[in-house]
């Protein structure tokens, strides 16, 4: 059974390919969605698959890449939306 997250990850997340990082993880994991960074400086997820899946990519996001540093994570349940793959987006507008 599939389900869906929105993830919001806080501090230092852009700059530090932490979006590419995280495509790598979910990738492995059979992780699929979207992640893009926000104008406030945040990173936004999209990510479903198994829930075990989606704990362990959660756990990544919490630490993230090497140069990057987490200071707040938010996660929250939602519908799911039978995305493919994982994909990096643009910049959020």
């Amino acid at each position: 059974m599939r389900n869906h997250i929105d993830i919001r990850i806080f501090g230092k997340v852009q700059g530090v390919f932490f979006r590419y990082s995280a495509k790598s993880a979910a990738d492995k994991l059979k992780v699929t969605g979207f992640i893009q960074n926000e104008s406030d400086g945040s990173v936004y997820i999209e990510a479903e698959g198994k829930k075990e899946r989606l704990k362990k990519f959660l756990q990544w996001c919490r630490q993230g890449t090497t140069l990057a540093k987490v200071t707040k994570i938010e996660a929250r349940r939602s519908e799911v939306r039978g995305y493919s793959e994982f994909a990096v987006k643009r910049n959020a507008k």
